[in-house]
């Protein structure tokens, strides 16, 4: 379990009056993540989520906790903050920033199949649609400048062969952005971590998603590779599953259609979500930050899935 800041029942007894939850009776460290300390908080109220955040500091906090709040304002199935009796979403606990949101119903869909990834499509076309007039902006912190900035950091740590593959697509990705079919895609706030264990279902139905601490204004279309690149693959090879893909594809397109631009940069948005998750993990596990307990993510997958679009074109969106 990734668990950065320890937090116990006795820490909570005073600093939870401040919100209208009534008094903390459970608390579970969340064995998922690896960003935050996430625990499973049960009050008098009912059933809530509480974070701490170990790299996100107070001023960049808001954008993430009102944009949950817009979406779900809007009908998206998003945890909802709770804000504590001076109206602040965001409060220190222990020193840092933490929040309090409410929890989602049901279990993530580790093995999905079409009708899962179709539900995930139309889920997350509702969710640019609805973000788009979000009054506030932040870029993506893991995007292209991020991805220029920590490549030399894990050079040193590569095969020769990984440390090519990386200083190409690098290098690919920055002309790519330089385009103006690139430059043309449609643009908001995107989830931009949008996989399995961010998403719940309560049998077939989508209940909601959560986790937004990766979130920035960013191509919807890379928020849509990245959500592919998890969702519609063969685990072991990397390879797209056509039948998901098509279905969370098509189901995404009937709200929110796809462009003749989105088409032309569907292969090379694929490729630059397969990067972002590798050069990700590549840091964790060679740059590790300390936690009570925590297990890096393996890279070779998202260096598998990278080689797999590179050398694979995609089906073409449907426009």
């Amino acid at each position: 379990m990734a668990v950065f800041t320890s937090v116990t029942l006795d820490d909570l007894a005073q600093w939870i009056k401040q919100f209208p939850l009534g008094k903390a009776l459970a608390l579970e460290g969340i064995s998922s993540g690896i960003e935050n300390s996430n625990f499973f908080l049960t009050t008098e109220r009912g059933e809530y989520v509480l974070t701490i955040f170990e790299n996100l500091g107070f001023e960049q906090l808001p954008f993430y906790l009102q944009l949950m709040r817009h979406l779900a304002a809007r009908g998206i199935p998003v945890p909802d903050p709770v804000a504590n009796d001076q109206g602040e979403l965001v409060v220190a606990l222990h020193g840092k920033p933490a929040s309090v949101v409410s929890r989602l119903d049901g279990s993530s869909q580790m093995d999905p199949q079409p009708a899962h990834c179709a539900a995930v499509g139309a889920m997350l076309a509702k969710m640019h649609l609805a973000a788009h007039d979000f009054p506030l902006s932040q870029p993506n912190l893991r995007g292209l400048d991020w991805w220029v900035a920590t490549a030399p950091k894990v050079l040193p740590y590569l095969s020769p062969d990984n440390a090519r593959l990386l200083t190409r697509e690098i290098d690919y990705q920055q002309a790519f952005a330089e385009t103006g079919n690139y430059q043309r895609l449609a643009r908001g706030p995107v989830h931009a971590d949008l996989f399995r264990n961010n998403v719940m279902f309560v049998g077939e139905q989508l209940s909601g998603c959560f986790d937004f601490y990766f979130a920035g204004v960013d191509t919807w279309l890379f928020d849509l590779a990245v959500t592919v690149n998890d969702w519609c693959i063969d685990l072991a090879t990397g390879e797209l599953d056509e039948r998901r893909v098509a279905a969370l594809l098509a189901a995404y397109h009937a709200v929110r259609p796809f462009t003749l631009d989105d088409r032309d940069a569907w292969q090379p948005m694929l490729r630059a979500a397969a990067l972002r998750f590798w050069l990700s993990r590549l840091y964790d596990l060679h740059l590790p930050r300390e936690a009570e307990l925590l297990t890096p993510h393996d890279p070779t997958h998202f260096e598998r899935i990278l080689r797999e679009r590179i050398t694979t074109p995609p089906a073409g969106l449907p426009v």
